[in-house]
């Protein structure tokens, strides 16, 4: 573990930060010793440059509309969910038993999906994040909402 690191979960452990500064300053510190190295084959984003750059989060938000009487007042979402939540779910398939695996599987073939949830393997997943690095999903519904998924 860096110094660096070590130094600010210390700081959290003692309570000078809270625990969204000290993963602020977690993820600045990834981020400053990830710079210079090379990305490839993780998930990546592209910049308005097209130059890509790891992708980091799977995001969805939902804004109202105007045409709502009290648009202040609707509902919102802002979910961003970390693209290591979602290589390490993904790598959970081997924990689940094989009878639960059956019954997924079987479940997917109902549905008209032929598809083994076991065949997934790690060079996959990184596969699937990097596609999702060129994945935008934007949605207007006729009440105006705006519902956007992204990666960024």
């Amino acid at each position: 573990m860096s110094d660096n690191r070590k130094k600010i979960l210390e700081m959290l452990e003692q309570s000078k930060i809270s625990a969204d500064e000290a993963y602020r300053l977690l993820s600045a510190v990834d981020d400053g010793e990830k710079g210079s190295k090379d990305s490839a084959g993780e998930g990546q984003s592209r910049t308005e440059t097209g130059i890509k750059s790891k992708s980091k989060y799977l995001r969805v938000t939902v804004t109202p509309g105007d045409k709502y009487e009290n648009p202040e007042r609707a509902d919102r979402v802002n979910v961003r969910v970390p693209m290591s939540l979602i290589r390490a779910g993904i790598k959970l398939t081997s924990l689940i038993p094989q009878e639960a695996l059956d019954k997924a599987n079987d479940a997917l073939k109902e549905k008209g999906i032929n598809f083994d949830v076991r065949s997934i393997k790690s060079g996959d997943i990184e596969e699937l994040i990097d596609a999702l690095g060129d994945m935008q999903v934007d949605v207007e519904t006729s009440k105006g909402e705006c519902v956007k998924v992204f990666v960024e």
